[in-house]
């Protein structure tokens, strides 16, 4: 089951992963296909055994909306030709681009004793964390998931969760076209506001944030 899990991601080129200990596994996929990415997440989920390692897989996708189990059509984009893509999620609908860095966490929730309240936590300090290093202050709203700064969103999240394992995870934005989060309610809010690092002074792109997120997270899911 161990190595079925391993191969389930076979179809996307990647870098060799690092492992310290029992910390996840990072790997590093670079521009991906959403819809490949996606159905790799699962098969992952679906083969690993009580023994398979945590992965988090940092990568950009180019231009799609995904729309969480919980989306209702009237967030949807209003105009342009971005895919809109349904997936297992939670949450409404965001948009995904080159110059956004994510961060998928394969991670097995009851091996780590952690909800999925918790996870999400951990996420968002892990964000919070990753900011705070740039002298950038982020905080989290108890009634919207996610990351903001100065009222703007900055990062979103989502989880799916089967049999005691996640994945989906976190999207920071870094350096990107933001223009196409107006076309929608992002996260299925009217009107919000949405920014990037690059806007509060922070030069690194998105490789090299999503670098920093995922061993920050990494951290974290080893000492919560």
């Amino acid at each position: 089951m161990q190595n079925a899990a391993r191969s389930a991601y076979a179809a996307i080129p990647a870098q060799a992963g690092i492992q310290v200990g029992n910390a996840p596994i990072v790997r590093h996929l670079g521009l991906a296909e959403y819809a490949p990415t996606y159905a790799a997440m699962r098969r992952f989920t679906d083969a690993r055994g009580t023994t398979t390692p945590d992965e988090l897989w940092v990568l950009e996708h180019p231009p799609i909306y995904t729309v969480g189990i919980a989306g209702r059509a009237e967030h949807f984009p209003r105009s342009g030709e971005v895919p809109v893509e349904r997936i297992d999620r939670g949450g409404q609908i965001t948009y995904h681009g080159p110059g956004q860095a994510i961060v998928y966490a394969l991670v097995d929730l009851d091996r780590r004793c952690l909800t999925v309240r918790a996870m999400v936590t951990l996420l968002e300090r892990a964000v919070i964390d990753t900011l705070r290093r740039h002298d950038v202050k982020a905080e989290k709203k108890n009634d919207a998931p996610g990351v903001y700064v100065d009222g703007a969103k900055i990062a979103a999240l989502g989880l799916r969760v089967r049999r005691g394992c996640c994945y989906h995870g976190v999207a920071l934005n870094v350096d990107m076209d933001l223009a196409p989060f107006s076309a929608i309610d992002p996260c299925g809010y009217p009107g919000l506001a949405v920014t990037q690092t690059r806007a509060h002074g922070i030069p690194a792109g998105a490789e090299e944030m999503g670098d920093e997120l995922a061993r920050r997270i990494a951290r974290l899911i080893e000492d919560p």
